[in-house]
């Protein structure tokens, strides 16, 4: 299980800070799939950097924590922001937006593979058996252990898409983080690269994260998913109520804004535009761009809370909502 407690992250910049993740809380839970969506900017990536433990220089936490809690092969284990790096790959994996950053070019994949897996697990093998285990492991993926010979330029972006993912669960993590994990791909290579993400969560039964601006992905595979808005998390519910029926007013016009199948009229986005996170407005940062803002909206930012059972989301209007519904 991964606890965000009250997050909040800025990045130093010789013209002050910006602040990026605000007040963050939430859970995510074992053995499912997790989705986060929202405009390009919002803070998705820093979200998932800070889940994974990237907190390197511009990027620091203002307040609140990360903790990351389990059990493998009988032993409990926990480990909280600025610890959770200790456990890369074994714990927790990160398959990244681009394949390229991460695969050295000019070492081959076999290689590439040893040098992932902790001596501690690997301490009574040659490399031989190693490479035997790992190339086991790529038949159960419908991969040809034939990849490892090869450096990742020699590879399509699909492949190499695939390699990063056989990378970063080899060690059966219990949570696997994906950055954009279909970027830049073809759609058939896409559908391929999803598949196999589901396949591999159902078989390892971990927690899988996945970061995308593309809403048919979540719809397609998420179990609950959080839209983000300017830094902060607007709602959080199960990813079926979310497109169905969705409660926070930036999620309704973002659901509303997507096309359907076999629609003739051309649906309209949001109107405006995010707001810079440098300097943001008072209150709920969505009100300039929402057609319900009141005056409180504009001069109080909005308490992220349970709406309903296991319904999250921060928006003044709601109580009221609720309270005529009930």
């Amino acid at each position: 299980m991964l606890k965000i407690e009250n997050l909040s992250t800025s990045y130093k910049t010789i013209d002050g800070d910006v602040h990026v993740l605000n007040d963050i809380n939430f859970e995510i839970h074992d053995n499912e799939i997790f989705g986060i969506a929202g405009e390009s900017g919002c803070g998705k990536t820093t979200l998932l950097n800070s889940l994974y433990d990237i907190i390197e220089f511009p990027l620091v936490i203002d307040k609140g924590r990360v903790v990351l809690e389990g059990e493998k092969n009988g032993k409990k284990f926990s480990y909280e922001s600025g610890q959770i790096r200790k456990t890369w790959w074994n714990n927790i994996s990160y398959v990244p937006q681009a394949a390229q950053s991460v695969l050295n070019p000019i070492v081959r994949l076999k290689t590439q593979f040893i040098d992932s897996i902790p001596k501690e697990d690997r301490k009574n093998e040659t490399p031989e058996q190693t490479l035997e285990r790992v190339s086991a492991y790529l038949k159960e993926l419908n991969l040809s252990p034939d990849v490892l010979e090869s450096y990742p330029f020699q590879l399509s972006g699909g492949m190499r898409q695939r390699a990063i993912i056989a990378l970063a669960t080899f060690m059966a993590p219990g949570v696997v983080l994906a950055d954009e994990p279909t970027t830049a791909l073809d759609v058939v290579v896409q559908k391929g690269i999803l598949m196999m993400l589901m396949r591999l969560q159902q078989q390892l039964k971990n927690t899988l994260i996945i970061v995308s601006h593309d809403m048919g992905v979540h719809y397609q595979i998420t179990d609950r998913m959080a839209i983000m808005y300017s830094g902060s998390v607007a709602e959080l519910g199960r990813t079926e109520d979310i497109f169905n029926d969705p409660i926070n007013p930036y999620t309704k016009m973002l659901v509303d804004a997507l096309p359907r199948v076999g629609e003739d009229i051309q649906r309209v986005g949001i109107a405006g535009r995010p707001p810079a996170l440098k300097n943001p407005p008072p209150g709920c940062r969505f009100a300039p761009r929402c057609p319900h803002a009141t005056d409180r909206c504009r001069s109080e930012v909005p308490k992220f809370r349970e709406i309903t059972p296991g319904r999250f989301a921060a928006c003044h209007l709601l109580k009221e909502e609720v309270k005529a519904n009930g």
